[in-house]
């Protein structure tokens, strides 16, 4: 997947230190990915009524009778 470069300003940064802290993340990183998924699952939940995977579920593979 192509990486993509984010840039924040101070006061962003402050606020993403705060929340990595809190949230127990090693990077800014980290922290930025969670708040997209965080976004997103919640995005999605507002959408459907439901939550939603974000990875791929794998199952049971059987055949179709």
């Amino acid at each position: 997947m192509q990486a993509n470069e984010i840039v924040t300003h101070n006061e962003e940064d402050a606020h993403l230190e705060a929340l990595r802290m809190s949230q127990g993340l090693n990077t800014i990183e980290q922290t930025i990915e969670w708040l997209v998924k965080t976004a997103l699952r919640e995005s999605v939940k507002r959408i459907t009524g439901r939550g939603r995977a974000l990875y791929e579920v794998k199952g049971k593979h059987t055949p179709c009778e």
